[in-house]
């Protein structure tokens, strides 16, 4: 269980494009405290500039802006490789609760045919500069995301290139979600609790409202920090480092007050194996995670959470892959309910 800590930690990660190693592996010690500790992390000195955030924050207010029926004819039930608007309603997590949120869904604008529910061509609105903005987003987190890998791999014990034969086509996954302004809000949940399923994700948002649960049960508030990006732990690093790594809860609260996040969710490409790596098993800690296939769980968790898929699986059209994990099956909640049994 993550530790009773009452802040998120700040990292400044340039000394990882360092070509000193020692500073490499600095950074990378830092990463794993965090990791162990929280599961969150803030950074800084990422280098992905400013003005790019705001292209893509007006690019997302040009899109919610438009009418329900404009942004329908993109919506999410009609691509194949999981792109486009998600209305309020769609994603439901295990709470059954309807969060009140919209969101777009990009992923990578992969030209091969499409795999898996989660690889192939995005569905883009016919919106001027949209696809231009959001994609050279896309395209400058996903390389802080590989820089991060390194880190990543460094912190696990790993050489630094471990990831890297496992990113030749992610389907990593750029989130672009609205809260509407909301006069009657109340402090409750506006995203329902759970993990990511990913390796990790870098979160830029625009107003408070991000809470993580810490190892005590308390609830505590993760807003943005100037220029930086927070990051968390995802369902796959968790299980690479054998719980070691925690993915930690997180929910969003309602607040009153507009608010855009724009999450993007890092991961290895389709087919790579996930298992606990030997360093992190030993006899008094035995392997607790099941083998696993990273764009398998990645479509077997969102699977159960859309409304679209959920329809295709009860017509038969879609079918979970065999040994697919149910939700909240990371993290604290999933170690609270095995403590219960």
């Amino acid at each position: 269980m993550n530790r009773d800590f009452r802040s998120i930690p700040v990292i400044n990660i340039e000394g990882l494009g360092s070509s000193d190693p020692g500073r490499r592996r600095a950074v990378a010690s830092e990463i794993e405290v965090a990791a162990r500790d929280v599961g969150f992390f803030y950074v800084t000195g990422h280098g992905v500039p400013e003005s790019s955030r705001r292209q893509l924050e007006a690019a997302a207010q040009r899109f919610f802006g438009l009418p329900a029926p404009k942004k329908m004819e993109v919506y999410i039930g009609l691509s194949e490789n999981h792109s486009g608007y998600v209305p309020e309603g769609e994603e439901v997590f295990s709470s059954g609760k309807i969060d009140r949120k919209e969101a777009f869904d990009v992923g990578l604008d992969y030209d091969g045919p499409p795999r898996g529910g989660m690889l192939g061509p995005n569905l883009w609105p016919d919106l001027e500069g949209f696809k231009a903005d959001v994609g050279a987003y896309y395209a400058q987190v996903q390389a802080l995301a590989r820089i991060l890998f390194r880190g990543f791999a460094l912190a696990l014990g790993q050489p630094e290139d471990f990831f890297e034969a496992r990113l030749s086509a992610p389907p990593a996954q750029l989130r672009l979600i609205h809260y509407p302004f909301d006069p009657d809000a109340v402090d409750a949940e506006g995203i329902g609790a759970h993990t990511d399923y990913e390796c990790f994700t870098i979160l830029y948002s625009t107003a408070p409202g991000l809470e993580v649960l810490n190892g005590a049960g308390e609830w505590i508030d993760a807003p943005p920090l100037p220029g930086g990006f927070i990051i968390n732990i995802g369902d796959m690093i968790e299980t690479w480092s054998n719980g070691a790594f925690v993915a930690t809860s997180h929910r969003v609260r309602k607040v009153s007050a507009e608010r855009y996040s724009f999450p993007f969710f890092a991961t290895c490409d389709y087919d790579t194996a996930v298992e606990p790596l030997p360093g992190f098993v030993t006899a008094d800690r035995p392997a607790r995670y099941p083998r696993i296939i990273s764009g398998e769980h990645l479509f077997a968790q969102t699977a159960q959470t859309f409304g679209y898929l959920k329809k295709r699986i009860a017509a038969g059209a879609v079918i979970l892959p065999e040994g697919a994990q149910a939700l909240e099956s990371f993290g604290q909640q999933a170690r609270a309910k095995s403590a219960v049994r």
